[in-house]
């Protein structure tokens, strides 16, 4: 049977510790951003895929022509 590890904070109080509040926005921006990050990620690899393929198989030895490298066959 698994064990549940718990960790607990310790709050400093009046001394200038981290609030309960100020973690939670911080883990929510965090999340935000990493979200907004992903979906940029997604739309530039969507769109950004056939052109790097095109580059790429451009600048390769032998030089093929632009409907060699787009044709399936």
């Amino acid at each position: 049977m698994a064990s549940r590890v718990a960790l607990k904070t310790k709050s400093k109080g009046a001394k200038g510790g981290a609030k309960p509040a100020d973690e939670r926005s911080a883990v929510k921006c965090l999340k935000e951003w990493s979200t907004w990050t992903v979906k940029k990620a997604k739309v530039i690899t969507h769109y950004g895929f056939i052109p790097m393929v095109i580059i790429i198989g451009m600048s390769s030895e032998p030089k093929p022509s632009i409907s060699q490298l787009l044709s399936p066959i």
